[in-house]
């Protein structure tokens, strides 16, 4: 168990993780928002609805809030992605070492337990950051809606949020929508890491003996593992991006857990609604982790701290 655990070191990858992060989220956060405000969107009772796509729901945003605007909630999403990203693959990293077989295997099971037990770890910090970035991300839809019925939404910031959050309701304020978070996260690590061992495992080795694939192949193998997770578990991501969406349009159905979200969702906008902006989540998803396994297994960290990689 000593070598076992010598072998292993959590400082460099933890490091990898958040950069990877921040380069991650750097390029693909608009589409992020754009998936926000789909998922958000609610259809009216004649069919009406804001956006009608992707491309109409990034155009509109772009012409009213400009280019910026695209990065609105960027700020908190970058503060806080560096730690996340860095415990989501540190940890399934860490868990894969110690559930490893004696002659080193890994079987199936135990790389879903794996990647279920790194989802878990990394809500301690998703949920506040998904919570905060959404409010962020949905105020430019709320602000016209309201604009249109002769209203004027109240500016918000993340700090002022945060603080409002906590002055009402202590830390756990800020761990509105836990539950869902939680269940799109573990549920999404556990196909999502098992999947991209598994592609990562099929490309060319960096050399004659090593265990590790070139970079381009962790790329592609991030980006359709996932992708492919990415839309398996959208139906979560919806749930959980209406019940942490604290500011609502004149009209729009609240929310008081995950059943009543899954049934209202289900009965005033069909199974469908469950999939909303699932196409722009693989979108951003894919680059999002192609991104971060490649930087992860370039050995950033390592280079910088002198650690053979």
């Amino acid at each position: 168990m000593g070598e076992k655990q010598r072998e292993f070191s959590l400082l460099p990858k933890i490091i990898n993780g958040g950069i990877a992060g921040i380069i991650g989220v750097s390029c693909v956060f608009p589409l992020d928002l754009v998936k926000t405000r789909l998922q958000n969107q609610q259809v009216g009772p004649k069919g009406e609805r804001m956006y009608k796509s992707m491309f109409d729901c990034f155009k509109k945003t772009y012409k009213a809030e400009g280019y910026f605007g695209m990065y609105r909630g960027s700020a908190v999403n970058i503060l806080l992605i560096t730690p996340e990203k860095a415990i989501k693959l540190a940890a399934n990293d860490f868990f894969r070492h110690h559930l490893q077989a004696k002659n080193g295997s890994l079987s199936i099971t135990r790389q879903m337990a794996a990647g279920g037990l790194a989802g878990f770890c990394q809500i301690i910090i998703t949920t506040p950051m998904e919570l905060l970035k959404i409010q962020m991300q949905d105020a430019g839809r709320v602000a016209a809606q309201a604009k249109s019925a002769g209203k004027v939404a109240p500016k918000v910031t993340a700090t002022k949020i945060a603080l409002e959050l906590f002055k009402k309701h202590g830390i756990l304020g800020l761990y509105k929508g836990i539950g869902a978070t939680m269940l799109r996260d573990v549920s999404f690590s556990i196909v999502y890491f098992p999947l991209f061992a598994t592609l990562n495992a099929l490309g060319p080795r960096k050399c004659v003996g090593s265990d590790e694939a070139v970079f381009w192949c962790s790329f592609l193998s991030g980006c359709a593992a996932g992708s492919f997770a990415a839309l398996a578990v959208n139906p979560f991501d919806v749930v959980k991006t209406r019940l942490q969406a604290l500011t609502k349009a004149e009209g729009e159905r609240v929310y008081s857990g995950i059943t009543d979200a899954i049934i209202k969702t289900m009965k005033y906008e069909g199974p469908l609604a469950f999939f909303k902006g699932g196409a722009c989540r693989m979108i951003v998803i894919a680059p999002l982790f192609g991104i971060a396994q490649m930087v992860y297994f370039l050995g950033v960290a390592e280079a910088m701290l002198g650690i053979k990689h």
